[in-house]
């Protein structure tokens, strides 16, 4: 059966809410909202006026973990000075997880993790919104929801078990060892679907919502960003990651701009359509959705 995708072109605090209300699940109690607050000197991330009615409404704490790169974002401290510097400490609390213990969760069908890797302070939540800004690696080019539930919830040591498709725990390390893009790709896809395992069995409720704005050849991560190549798509949410994602990826493809042949060139080259397929026949999403539009 088709997951149900929602739509609307419009960006605006108002639309995002919009989406949120949409889906009919009360995130409530102690609620975690997941978004990157991107590296300092960035120009593309969602931007704290954009979000902050939607995280008040929810009364929302913005969690982050640190990088596996040697960037500003790669301790608590210096994470946390990134996140005043974007304005999301005017209008949230910020839990930079990495500040605590880390327990591991099991992969249950798993080809390269065995086990994930998540932070104490995500049982103190009750509840969770996935809010993903579709975006572009220098690395592994587009990433969202999906991404968004594995490498970027990771603590340094859960990153380099997932970039090195479960060979080592070592942020040194991890670019050393050889892997092929596609094992890549699935390993991000268990990760993922370990943590949906995970809050399933523990009755929390996620939702998924991807702003598809902004979109430029770099990654929110790159400090020296390229302008935008293409117009604004618009604000996707679903409780389905997967159908999310996909829907994200199909809206993309039918942009018809300058710019489009090239975005799904290297979506296509990075093998990145993989990742939906393989979720998919990790858990009980689907790639099949039925667009909803509200505007």
């Amino acid at each position: 059966m088709p997951s149900k995708v929602y739509f609307t072109k419009e960006i605006t605090p108002e639309s995002l809410i919009r989406i949120y209300e949409k889906l009919w699940v009360e995130l409530k109690w102690k609620v975690w909202v997941k978004v990157s607050t991107w590296e300092r000197g960035s120009k593309w991330y969602l931007k704290a006026d954009l979000i902050e009615p939607l995280v008040k409404k929810l009364n929302g704490t913005i969690i982050e973990c640190n990088t596996a790169y040697d960037w500003a974002r790669n301790t608590a401290e210096d994470h946390m000075e990134v996140a005043k510097e974007h304005w999301f400490t005017s209008f949230a609390e910020v839990d930079i997880m990495d500040a605590n213990w880390e327990f591991k969760i099991p992969v249950n069908k798993w080809k390269h993790l065995k086990y994930d890797i998540i932070w104490e302070n995500f049982k103190n939540y009750d509840s969770i919104l996935n809010l993903a800004h579709w975006k572009w690696h220098t690395m592994w080019w587009f990433w969202a929801n999906l991404k968004n539930q594995s490498i970027w919830i990771a603590s340094r040591n859960w990153k380099a078990y997932i970039h090195s498709c479960g060979q080592t725990e070592d942020p040194d390390e991890c670019w050393k060892v050889k892997y092929e893009q596609w094992d890549f790709i699935e390993s991000m896809a268990e990760a993922a679907t370990a943590v949906a395992d995970y809050l399933k069995e523990n009755n929390k409720p996620i939702l998924y919502i991807t702003v598809a704005n902004a979109i430029s050849l770099d990654c929110d991560c790159d400090a020296h960003q390229w302008d935008p190549v293409i117009a604004d798509i618009g604000i996707f949410g679903s409780l389905d990651p997967v159908a999310n994602d996909q829907a994200f990826l199909d809206a993309i493809r039918s942009t018809h701009e300058e710019w489009t042949k090239d975005i799904e060139e290297r979506i296509d080259t990075r093998k990145w359509r993989h990742i939906t397929e393989y979720a998919e026949s990790l858990w009980l999403w689907s790639t099949k959705y039925e667009l909803i539009k509200i505007d």
